[in-house]
This record gives C-alpha cells, sequence and structure tokens, in this order.
C-alpha cells in the first residue's frame, strides 16, 4: 500500500477509538454535575452517591480518552506535514487554545473533584465537578472549530507566494471558532453526547432496578436505580429530539457547503425537483438503477431545502456537481479527478446514524413508559434490551463522524465556494488529500506506527471496557458513609482518592 492509504487507515483508526471515549465523557460530565447539584440543593444523599458511582465511570473514560487523543495530533507532524504546513497557521490556532486553556481548565477542577471531597466546602466541590464539565465541552469547541475548517476553510485567504493559507486577522480567528459550521457541529455532537451518556446511565441503572428487585432489595430499587434510570431516559429522549433537530439544519447547511458529500449520502444520481428519498444502495457505484426510492415524491426535497415540489426543491446531481468541479479545477488538476466521495460509505453511513439515532430515541421513550408513575421495571428480558442497546448512540456517532470525514474525500480541506465570490479557484483555500500527505516518510514506517497504535488502542480498549465493567457491577454502597464537611478533616490529612 502507498503512503496515502496507510495514513488515512492509520488516522481512520485512531480516530475511531479516540471517538468511542469522546462523547461519553462531553455527556457524561454535565450530567455528573446535575446529580450532585440535586444533592447539595435537597441534601438527599441518594443523588450524591449516584454522582459518585457515574463520577467512576466518567474518571476513567477521560483518563483513557487523554491517553488516545495525544496520538490524533501527533499525526499531523508525522503523516500530514504537508497539510500542516498548509494549514498551520489556521489550524493551530484552536488546538493551541483547546490544550492551554479547556484541557487544563478540565483538568485541572477534575483533580479538585477528585481528591478534594472533605477538604473543600460542598459548595466549592460540586462547582470544581461544574467547571471540568465546562473545560470539556470548551474543548470540543476548539476541537470541532479546527475540523469545522477542514470542512469549511473560512477566516482565512491564500497566500500565494508561500503556497499556504494564513488567518485572515483576529477577525478571521474568531470567524474560525464561531463559524456556522462549528456552530451547528458543536450543538449537533453535544446533543449526541448527551444522547451517549444517557444511554448508559438508563441501561445500566436499569439493569440494578431488575436485579435489586429479583433480590427483593425494593428499597434500593425505588430510591436509586428507579430515578437514575428515569434520569437517563429523560437525557436520552430529550437529547435525541435534539439531535433530530440540529440534523436537519446541519445536513442543509452541508448541502450548500459540501454539496459533494450530502448528493453522495442523500443517494442523488440525477439532479431533478420533487426527489424521493433512497432506501437502499444495491451497488458500490451511484447511479439512478442502484438507488431502491420510498415512493413519496419530494420528501428527499424537503430534507434538504424544505420544499417538497416546484423550482425550489431541486437538488444537483452527482453527475452536476463531478461537471461543476472539473470546470473549476480543470486548470490546476486536470480532468480526470473523480471528486465524489466513495458513495456507498456515504449513503449507508448516513443511514446507520439516522436509523440509530432514532431508534435509541425511541428506546428513551419506551424506558419512561414502562417507569410512568409507580411502574417498576422487574424483567430480565428488559433489562438485557437497554443494557445491550447501550452501544447504539455510541454508534451512531461513530457512523456521523465516517460520514463527516470519508464525505469530504478527496479534499483534505475543503474548497471554501461559498464565501471565495470573485476568486479563481486558484485563489481559493482548498488542498487535495493526497498532496496534504508527508512526503519523506516511508510505507514500511507508517505500517510499523499503525500496527503499533492499533495493538496499544486494543490493549487500552479492553483495559477501559473491563474498568466500566467492574465499577458498573460493584453498585452503590447505600449504608457507607460519605464525608462532604471539610470541619471533619485533620489539618495534616492526606489527599485521597474518593471515587
Amino acid at each position: 500500500m502507498e503512503v496515502l492509504d496507510l495514513a488515512r487507515w492509520q488516522f481512520g483508526i485512531t480516530t475511531v477509538y479516540h471517538f468511542i471515549l469522546v462523547p461519553l465523557t462531553i455527556g457524561i460530565s454535565p450530567l455528573v454535575a446535575i446529580m450532585q447539584t440535586k444533592w447539595l440543593r435537597s441534601g438527599d444523599t441518594r443523588w450524591l452517591r449516584l454522582s459518585e458511582f457515574f463520577g467512576k465511570i466518567f474518571i476513567i473514560n477521560f483518563a483513557l480518552g487523554v491517553a488516545t487523543g495525544i496520538v490524533q495530533e501527533f499525526q499531523f507532524g508525522m503523516n500530514w506535514s504537508e497539510y500542516s504546513v498548509y494549514v498551520g497557521d489556521i489550524f493551530g490556532a484552536p488546538l493551541a487554545f483547546e490544550a492551554l486553556l479547556a484541557f487544563f481548565l478540565e483538568s485541572v477542577f477534575i483533580g479538585l473533584w477528585v481528591f478534594g471531597r472533605g477538604r473543600i466546602s460542598p459548595k466549592a466541590h460540586t462547582a470544581a465537578i461544574w467547571l471540568a464539565a465546562l473545560g470539556t465541552n470548551i474543548s470540543a469547541l476548539f476541537i470541532l472549530a479546527a475540523n469545522s475548517y477542514m470542512q469549511n476553510p473560512v477566516g482565512s485567504v491564500f497566500n500565494p507566494e508561500k503556497g499556504r493559507a494564513e488567518l485572515d486577522g483576529v477577525g478571521g480567528f474568531l470567524e474560525v471558532i464561531f463559524s456556522t459550521t462549528t456552530l451547528y457541529t458543536l450543538a449537533h455532537t453535544i446533543a449526541a453526547s448527551l444522547m451517549v451518556a444517557g444511554a448508559l446511565i438508563s441501561g445500566v441503572s436499569v439493569w440494578w432496578l431488575v436485579r435489586t428487585v429479583k433480590q427483593n432489595n425494593l428499597e434500593e430499587a425505588k430510591e436509586y436505580w428507579k430515578p437514575a434510570a428515569r434520569f437517563g431516559f429523560k437525557v436520552l429522549a430529550g437529547a435525541g429530539i435534539l439531535v433530530i433537530a440540529t440534523g436537519h439544519f446541519m445536513g442543509q447547511h452541508t448541502y450548500n457547503i459540501q454539496p459533494t458529500k450530502m448528493i453522495a449520502a442523500m443517494g442523488i444520481a440525477e439532479g431533478g425537483e420533487s426527489q424521493e428519498l433512497g432506501l437502499i444502495m444495491t451497488s458500490t457505484e451511484l447511479t439512478e438503477d442502484s438507488i431502491i426510492k420510498l415512493p413519496i415524491p419530494g420528501l428527499e426535497s424537503f430534507m434538504v431545502n424544505n420544499n417538497f415540489s416546484g423550482k425550489d426543491s431541486y437538488i444537483k446531481g452527482q453527475d452536476d456537481i463531478q461537471a461543476e468541479f472539473t470546470a473549476a479545477f480543470a486548470e490546476e488538476y486536470g480532468t480526470d479527478v473523480n471528486y465524489m466521495p466513495n458513495p456507498f460509505v456515504a449513503f449507508y453511513s448516513f443511514r446507520v446514524m439516522m436509523g440509530l439515532g432514532f431508534l435509541s430515541t425511541f428506546l428513551g421513550f419506551l424506558g419512561l413508559f414502562l417507569l410512568r408513575k409507580g411502574k417498576m421495571i422487574q424483567s430480565n428480558g428488559v433489562a438485557k434490551l437497554f443494557l445491550w442497546t447501550i452501544p447504539l448512540p455510541f454508534l451512531a456517532g461513530t457512523s456521523g463522524w465516517i460520514l463527516t470525514e470519508m464525505g469530504r474525500q478527496p479534499w483534505v480541506v475543503y474548497p471554501n465556494f461559498p464565501d471565495s465570490t470573485g476568486l479563481a479557484p486558484s485563489e481559493m483555500v482548498k488542498l487535495l488529500t493526497e498532496t496534504g500527505v508527508s512526503q519523506n516518510v516511508l510505507s514500511l514506517e507508517v505500517l510499523i506506527s499503525m500496527i503499533a497504535f492499533t495493538v496499544l488502542y486494543a490493549v487500552l480498549g479492553i483495559i477501559w471496557f473491563l474498568l466500566i465493567k467492574r465499577y458498573a457491577k460493584e453498585g452503590i454502597n447505600t449504608e457507607s458513609v460519605i464525608n462532604t464537611d471539610p470541619a471533619f478533616t485533620s489539618d495534616d490529612a492526606k489527599l485521597s482518592f474518593a471515587y
């Protein structure tokens, strides 16, 4: 395999591994903070013990996320040095802010939260977890801003003398951070992350609910696990609605800034009005005959431009957009470049993301229905259902990122068509993936590092799963005494791990 193929495989593998951890960290941190706040405001120790229980999972996930995330940035220098040269002036800025501001914010206050119980006041201790959660989500903002720049390069200009993109001043930096693409992506990602956390909390809680009922420990079931399950289901269902809403508007925005991605994802082979929704792709090639459609005229058009029929419902087809890109970049790249992403991957990653997202949302409402009023879930089958469906939002989010990254191909930085009025194609900010890979690394070097990282991540993944499983099976010691008052802590007491 060539360096380009190996470098793409390595980045894809490490990204998928890392992203397994990211949404749970983003989603569960504010939920643990809410649990602890419920205790602080009401004095109900149930919520304190629940925050401690799910806080263990948060800490484990955060630690593994840091370990896997570091490798992501190393690759920009190792395998993608040409890309780093081209966009380093822009791409490095949000990553630097993420490390210096967001990461240190969350890591410092996670430390205070972990070691500070009983040594600082309950209010300060609760503020620590809120600041850690805030840092986690600010971190998401900067990372997503960097990624969104690759999808829609705004706030920058192309410097022909240096052959690279550069920030367009302070205003350009702010435009990168708060671009429309960034804000849509941030809202969609946070909502999806809350779904991940809600599914985990509800799934584990329902399993414990049924288990404690079977053990005739009705007090623990009623006082701890039912409220926790209801809380998780509310988050899962509510976040699911937000994911659907933000996803709808994000899809429309993506069609405007990255038409190749959305055309492939929707399976539009030929342009036209009142497009029907594609359900199944029967070939790896996108043709009119390879798409089996749902016979509802205009449904696909409505999803893109809010019109079922008429000229405003027109959607470009694969041939239309390929011809446009070829005409625009023929002088620079020739006429043999295929500007469409892999249609099979884009089409099915889009549908897997939507299908699992809708199913997870339905499970959230189903759980709330089963727990209505004084009802208690007592079925082992139901417990297994919610336990085994915990990964669904994970898989939906992973499919979404596969669509986001592979749907951008063959560009590593997509051309900024909408914001480049008056610019010649050669003056646009853009970079083909094949020209972003390092020119001085060997295929063997990339292959060795890819194998090493894959094995390392596999080991870390097993450790992560076993730790999560261990602490989830330990449950809650309802008889334990939790010291939260620093007045009872001696001055020479050593820091201790509270979780």
